[in-house]
């Protein structure tokens, strides 16, 4: 099994609520082919860096997960099905990067907590 983690960008037109359980559905399709999430973030709203379908602003999250090479293509295909992503971009992690991303949830590198909502899921 490898290590991935993966960004993606919903619609500003979302409620928070529609958001979230839109973050959820993805949860539950790398569930079902039993994939470990290991963390889960919502950043919130935040400025693209240029316009995406005339967007400015857009709601950022990251999954973070280890399953096999088969079940991100099943995501992928997920987030293109989905109106509501703007963008998506998954990503293989080294052990150096899954090193750096355990210390970064531990809070090693941010000595004053930011204002960014953070949820664990533990599988």
């Amino acid at each position: 099994m490898k290590n991935y983690e993966t960004v993606f960008i919903l619609n500003p037109v979302l409620s928070e609520d529609q958001a979230k359980d839109t973050v959820e559905k993805f949860v539950k399709v790398l569930n079902a082919h039993k994939a470990n999430i290991i963390n889960v973030e919502r950043w919130g709203l935040k400025k693209l860096a240029y316009p995406i379908q005339k967007k400015s602003t857009g709601f950022y999250n990251l999954i973070e997960f280890e399953a096999e090479n088969n079940v991100v293509s099943v995501l992928e295909t997920e987030f293109k099905r989905d109106e509501s992503v703007m963008r998506f971009l998954t990503t293989t992690l080294d052990k150096f990067a899954v090193e750096y991303n355990n210390r970064r949830r531990k809070g090693e590198f941010n000595k004053s907590k930011s204002k960014k909502t953070t949820e664990t899921v533990e599988a």
